[in-house]
């Protein structure tokens, strides 16, 4: 697999050389970077703001312009609270970080993200989602009553695996449990709108915490931790969080400005979901769900065959160099139907020369 190097936006289609290729790789699920309208809002808004706030969120000079979108995430969310944080990374340590020393017990689901993951743990890899879950609920009833932290993602965006938590409540019926999950690959695709999967999840005897990346289906550079009142104000008590920059407070503004744009995108992204789920629902290479916009193929070969056809999809080693490699499609919502007619033909081309 040869390296792309590219010296461009990232958009429907990239160039390499003077060769034009229909893009189906990065996490721009919503496609917002590319809409026209969005942009204009965004630069009035880096106009009014600048382009980063150099000052901490406890400083006494504050823009207001945070607790105003903390506040309407959460509500939209169905969440008591939120807290900002300059990316998604440093809103699942900090979340982690808080829940972690006050657990007797900490359960890693097999793809939970880096983010949520106290530094000394790591999932087993041996196991599935379904085999962890049924591990965890074996181990919950031979356990006396404890405090557990359960930490995993709201999807495997490499497996393009839609998980269901339904059964913690098992759990939660004889422990003390919190449950805290990565929306990074949620937010704008999965859950309710664009504000991910808190509601889904959301039930009186969890300890409910959302955290997540919103540079992904969303197209903005910074994270957030959704939850109680109560924990929202601890995280937001630590160094952690008081000791860092925020993010770009011109992207949360223009999220603000910009509601109509999102809620339409997320509509089409989810429409074109169940089209291309339906269109390649015949090929066995392909596997994914009507739900969230990757798919995988199994052909190690295409990615190369792909691309001489004129379309460049996602293919690296995960988790490390000498992991074998994962080649998917990303679809967004700046592609067009006939993005995906050509590339449901390359792809029917492709399973009929096995």
């Amino acid at each position: 697999m040869k390296a792309i190097n590219l010296d461009q936006r990232l958009g429907r289609f990239v160039y390499v050389g003077k060769k034009e290729y229909l893009f189906f790789s990065g996490t721009s699920y919503l496609g917002i970077d590319q809409d026209r309208h969005y942009e204009s809002v965004l630069f009035d808004c880096i106009r009014r703001y600048g382009f980063n706030h150099g000052l901490s969120r406890v400083n006494n000079a504050r823009l207001k312009v945070y607790d105003e979108f903390e506040s309407f995430f959460a509500k939209q969310a169905k969440a008591e609270a939120s807290a900002v944080m300059s990316s998604g990374y440093l809103a699942g340590i900090s979340a982690w970080q808080y829940l972690y020393p006050k657990s007797d017990q900490c359960w890693i689901a097999p793809d939970t993200h880096p983010a949520i993951l106290p530094a000394e743990l790591k999932p087993d890899y041996q196991l599935n989602f379904t085999q962890w879950k049924r591990q965890c609920l074996e181990l919950s009833d031979k356990l006396p009553a404890q405090r557990i932290l359960i930490l995993g993602n709201a999807v495997d965006p490499l497996k393009a695996e839609v998980h269901n938590y339904t059964w913690v409540k098992e759990i939660a019926q004889k422990h003390e449990v919190s449950l805290l999950i990565d929306d990074s690959h949620a937010f704008g695709v999965l859950g309710k709108g664009v504000f991910g999967t808190y509601s889904v999840h959301k039930d009186s005897k969890i300890n409910l915490i959302i955290s997540g990346s919103m540079g992904k289906g969303l197209a903005m550079p910074a994270g957030i931790v959704l939850g109680k009142t109560q924990l929202i104000e601890a995280i937001k008590s630590q160094a952690i969080y008081t000791g860092a920059s925020p993010g770009s407070p011109a992207n949360l503004q223009a999220f603000l400005e910009t509601q109509e744009i999102y809620t339409s995108q997320c509509q089409k992204i989810r429409d074109y979901c169940g089209i291309f789920s339906q269109e390649t629902r015949d090929l066995s290479t392909i596997q994914g769900s009507a739900q969230f916009p990757v798919f995988i193929y199994e052909n190690p070969d295409w990615v190369e065959k792909l691309e001489k056809m004129g379309f460049i999809t996602s293919s690296f080693s995960y988790p490390n160099a000498e992991s074998p490699r994962i080649d998917r499609i990303v679809i967004s919502a700046a592609h067009t139907l006939w993005d995906f007619m050509a590339l449901n033909e390359a792809l029917h081309q492709l399973s009929d020369k096995k």
